[in-house]
């Protein structure tokens, strides 16, 4: 994306800010944000929002979990929305049907739409060790994929599986890049 994909314009904000705007709801007590390069750009533009340094980026995107995972548990939380800053487009109502199923006592909520995982993922913290124990390379859709019994899945809402990771991802969901 030529730079942090955080800070892509979309619509008049950037795609972190996005990303915050769908997290504020009911249910959602604090996001915090793990930041990676450019981490003084990005938290700049989020006053009053918890920004913590990512200092295992070669962990890749499980380093920035594990980064959430502590922020949370620091904050007594009792589950995560894992939320990748480039899926900017998930509807606010697919974050509602994640924290629901949460709440009801998923594990794992997971938003899918016409079979295709999404995001944002929810995790309670029981499963919390599992995503601690995974090795990097698999990442943590290895805990998805080693404890299928765990996943509630959810109505996703097209936004929940649209990651944007090119100039062309960005081109055919939103429209010219900036």
């Amino acid at each position: 994306m030529g730079g942090p994909k955080a800070l892509v314009p979309l619509e008049g904000t950037t795609f972190v800010q996005r990303c915050l705007q769908r997290l504020d709801r009911p249910g959602v007590a604090e996001a915090v944000v793990v930041v990676g390069p450019l981490q003084d750009r990005v938290a700049a533009l989020l006053p009053g929002v918890a920004c913590v340094p990512n200092p295992r980026a070669s962990d890749g995107m499980l380093g920035s979990v594990l980064c959430g995972l502590d922020a949370a548990e620091a904050r007594g939380a009792d589950a995560v929305l894992l939320h990748p800053v480039d899926h900017p487009l998930v509807e606010a109502t697919t974050v509602d049907r994640v924290v629901q199923a949460l709440q009801d006592g998923a594990l794992i909520a997971v938003p899918s739409l016409a079979g295709r995982r999404g995001h944002p993922g929810g995790f309670a913290r029981p499963v919390w060790p599992a995503l601690r124990a995974v090795a990097p390379e698999r990442g943590a859709r290895a805990v998805l994929a080693d404890h299928p019994e765990w996943i509630v899945h959810v109505e996703g809402g097209a936004g929940s599986v649209a990651g944007i990771d090119t100039p062309e991802d960005y081109a055919r969901l939103i429209g010219p890049p900036p």
